[in-house]
């Protein structure tokens, strides 16, 4: 049998004792790491879409600070406790302020922070109207220091590509492919995440669609083969709008396509910075 109270008072006196701090103590290797922390952690988290609603989701977090050569290790409970000390859910505007925090609780000179988690935007197929859900990658990474802060917004939105070539040269047909798309901004006002997604889904040969009947079928299938994209041609088309919107000060747009008739994938990537060439 235990004994409950003496289980509280032994609990007690270690409590009361003078715990030895490890990790303020100094290292000799003279090293200084520019990211310690913690990753994979799942926390809830909501997020404004358009439609004036929320969404309420999971995240999985990733917190980091730049450790001096002179301690030996960081507190990762702090880590911890910093999220926590939002409450039971994230917000975008919490996120922005968890750098900020970081870097005061840990004596730090610089402090990262990845927030990724799934989005959900409700699609109706193009000819039937059926309706489904579709889920898009969202991630918001943000560096700071003490007096900067960069936020980027990144998307991964599925799309349908159609080999131009492949339709040139055959007689019937031509071979297409899911791909995935990552788009990565930096921006001076607000953005909407169905708008970064909207970008992309209007580049590609066609879009996604989580339910489709015959007649939907029917349609993506010709829209797709009207709408031939190189891989090429995917991160051109986004570029191109992109730059167009002054909204964008730099964004960075990468295409992978799950080839059906080969044993690879195909990919090209555009980076560009407002003020910088091409």
């Amino acid at each position: 049998m235990v004994d409950g109270r003496a289980m509280r008072v032994e609990v007690g006196c270690y409590c009361m004792k003078e715990l030895k701090d490890t990790q303020n103590e100094v290292d000799p290797r003279g090293v200084p790491i520019q990211r310690v922390g913690v990753r994979a952690l799942r926390f809830p988290v909501r997020i404004r879409d358009k439609k004036d609603a929320l969404q309420h989701t999971v995240a999985t977090v990733s917190l980091g600070v730049d450790l001096p050569h002179n301690y030996k290790g960081t507190h990762m409970s702090r880590f911890i406790e910093t999220l926590n000390a939002h409450g039971p859910e994230l917000s975008v505007r919490d996120i922005r302020r968890i750098p900020q925090e970081l870097l005061g609780r840990l004596d730090a000179e610089r402090a990262h922070v990845e927030v990724s988690f799934p989005y959900f935007i409700e699609k109706r197929a193009p000819v039937t109207g059926a309706p489904g859900m579709l889920d898009y990658e969202v991630k918001f990474t943000v560096d700071a220091t003490k007096d900067e802060m960069d936020l980027i917004v990144t998307v991964a939105v599925p799309v349908a590509t159609l080999c131009p070539c492949s339709k040139a040269i055959s007689d019937r047909g031509a071979h297409n492919q899911r791909g995935i798309v990552t788009y990565s901004v930096r921006f001076d006002e607000p953005i909407w995440i169905e708008d970064l997604i909207r970008v992309v889904e209007l580049s590609a040969s066609c879009e996604l669609y989580a339910t489709l009947k015959r007649p939907d079928e029917k349609a993506v299938t010709e829209i797709a083969y009207d709408n031939p994209v190189f891989v090429e041609d995917l991160v051109r088309n986004i570029a191109v709008k992109s730059r167009g919107d002054e909204n964008i000060s730099w964004f960075r747009v990468e295409a992978e396509n799950f080839e059906s008739i080969h044993n690879h994938n195909a990919f090209a990537e555009v980076e560009w910075v407002r003020g910088g060439e091409w």
